[in-house]
């Protein structure tokens, strides 16, 4: 075996040199995955690896339509009205927290496994976040069973997440008919019912609990850089608007409220006068109200502490959001996103990783799963908090003022679910017509139907889906099968599948999970068919791995999103996850052996 892999030709050294650059840069998390992706398309495009007129065939396969297709049905889904119904179902977990716990993970899991994940999470994020302080509980004992139910509930069905369309799909490729829609149940429901078992009773116990575990309640973090200014007679801030003093403190406070002649004044425009006498209410660390008064001849006045009277009213409003994997603002520096000069909203405070950083945030860099304290008019909020992809941390913040459409929605998407399991049309068709509907009797509106759908995951399975089709061209996949059945007599079939299933966990823990399912899906075809086997037990073994990341907040999204708000830290996933990673394993591999016998 070690002399075929010094006979590797050129071109799969290429491929596996720019794979292997793929995975680093995945990993790294520098640039966005979607673009990682496509520079790996193009560059195998232009060295002659992948045909210029199959470059970019990815976005149109199946996989990449039913997909999108998912996305915009959970986008009609939440605006018909089911966020009221699951929020007043909640309101039913009564005051056990075991109960409370087992309801919010078997409910997540239950709608990830028909819509998508992330909207599942986004979905019920807030409601867990109300939750726990409602029961003054540290949200971070809610937040992490959630993702990871989320995650469990995306094995049960064909739809559940996109590595299970991506493993159907590949199953077509093999000249077998795709999985269907509830192949994946058995084993998947399997996992579920034991994944929930394990955090309801033993793995909440587990996350590491900290003095900032409750991180995620920013209001109480800002006293400390909340300040009173006020203009004296003979200032040059007098006549001068407020943009001014945003750029003469070069974007370094952010302006809460003006106190004149008794009355207060709520985030105010950019565009609103200052005059001699007024009392500004700032938000600012030590430096930057040290140069308004040195430099600008600001006063210092009252000591005051924030609390919700200060920033909100009737008008106004103070909000929490998490940023999502969509949001435009991800990579960028708030000084470079001006919130308040192009959307009228101010920025409070910023954690990461249940930490609040506190000086200079103009220059902060935004990550996904940060967690903001905004303020601003509440209408402005209304529109501007979905615009930037972020996600309201308690449910009745930011309302979504549409009709309860439930059962229209609910209607629809079981048909499209019935026409795809009863083999009258492909699952994309049939979801495609389901979004059709949904955008044509208003569930979607036009202005919605793009923005609901998750491009960069698009893009990234558009983009892999010829890249990892280019591994199985110049022979890749059959020296790694053929690596793989090396061992000789101990790698039995049940060996084999194994260790498909541990190599699909790990990278899915630092890799994409679809992006792990496109590589590693021609791999396990490729060993079954060199150890003379079906191909359907191996398969589901990457199905099960890509879609169990509980090591790390990077390997899904939905872990990614309940860091900030529950104030976690890198390290603190895998006390619970690595137990479920072993739980999994344990489960999933008797259930395939039974259910897709070799």
């Amino acid at each position: 075996m070690a002399e075929q892999w010094l006979l590797i030709g050129p071109d799969l050294m290429l491929v596996l040199l720019v794979l292997a650059a793929v995975l680093i840069l995945f990993a790294w998390n520098r640039w966005r995955y979607d673009v990682v992706a496509l520079m790996a398309l193009l560059f195998l495009t232009v060295a002659g690896i992948i045909a210029p007129d199959d470059a970019f065939m990815g976005f149109a396969h199946p996989a990449v339509i039913t997909v999108a297709a998912v996305l915009v049905i959970t986008r009609g889904l939440l605006n018909s009205g089911l966020i009221d119904v699951i929020t007043k179902s909640m309101a039913k977990a009564g005051e056990d927290f075991i109960v409370q716990l087992a309801v919010l993970t078997l409910t997540v899991a239950v709608l990830s496994a028909f819509m998508n994940n992330i909207g599942a999470m986004a979905l019920m994020l807030p409601i867990a976040v109300r939750m726990a302080r409602k029961h003054e509980r540290p949200a971070s004992l809610y937040l992490m069973p959630l993702a990871f139910g989320s995650l469990l509930g995306g094995l049960v069905t064909l739809i559940g997440t996109p590595p299970n369309i991506v493993i159907a799909m590949a199953r077509a490729e093999t000249g077998a008919d795709p999985f269907g829609m509830f192949d994946f149940a058995p084993v998947g429901l399997s996992v579920l019912a034991a994944g929930l078992l394990f955090i309801v009773l033993l793995g909440w116990r587990l996350i590491p609990q900290r003095d900032d575990a409750e991180a995620g309640q920013l209001v109480a973090h800002i006293s400390d850089y909340v300040t009173e200014l006020k203009i004296p007679k003979g200032s040059e801030m007098v006549s001068k608007r407020v943009m001014d003093l945003y750029r003469m403190s070069d974007g370094d406070i952010v302006l809460l409220a003006i106190v004149r002649r008794g009355d207060t004044i709520k985030a105010p425009s950019s565009r609103k006068v200052l005059n001699a006498g007024d009392i500004l209410i700032v938000r600012g660390d030590t430096e930057s109200i040290k140069m308004l008064i040195d430099e600008i001849g600001l006063e210092l006045g009252e000591g005051r502490s924030f609390n919700s009277d200060i920033a909100s009213s009737e008008e106004v409003d103070v909000v929490e959001v998490v940023v999502s994997q969509n949001s435009p603002m991800i990579g960028r520096k708030l000084s470079g996103v001006r919130l308040h000069e192009r959307y009228g909203v101010n920025l409070l405070a910023l954690a990461r990783q249940g930490r609040d950083i506190a000086k200079s945030l103009e220059s902060v860099m935004i990550k996904e799963g940060d967690l903001m304290l905004l303020q601003g008019p509440r209408e402005v909020l209304a529109s501007t908090v979905p615009a930037l992809g972020l996600l309201p941390l308690a449910s009745g913040e930011i309302s979504l003022g549409r009709p309860r459409r439930i059962y229209v929605a609910v209607a629809l998407f079981a048909s499209g679910l019935l026409v795809a399991a009863a083999g009258l049309l492909p699952i994309a068709v049939a979801l495609m017509v389901v979004a059709l509907a949904m955008i044509l009797i208003g569930l979607v509106p036009a202005r919605e139907i793009y923005s609901s759908i998750d491009w960069p995951i698009i893009i990234l399975l558009g983009a892999m889906i010829p890249v990892g089709g280019a591994l199985d061209t110049v022979g890749g996949t059959t020296l790694i099968a053929e690596g793989i059945l090396s061992a000789g007599d101990i790698m039995t079939p049940h060996i084999a599948l194994l260790v498909i299933m541990v190599a699909t966990m790990l990278l899915s823990n630092i890799v994409n999970n679809a992006a792990v399912a496109v590589l590693m899906a021609p791999i396990a075809i490729e060993t079954a068919l060199r150890m003379g086997v079906s191909a359907d037990p191996m398969l589901m073994a990457v199905a099960i791995g890509a879609s169990c990341a509980f090591l790390t907040p990077i390997g899904h999204q939905s872990n990614t999103l309940v860091m900030g708000p529950g104030g976690y830290r890198f390290t603190d996933y895998w006390p619970m996850g690595l137990p479920m990673q072993f739980l999994v394993i344990m489960v999933s591999l008797p259930m395939i052996f039974i259910v897709w016998p070799f």
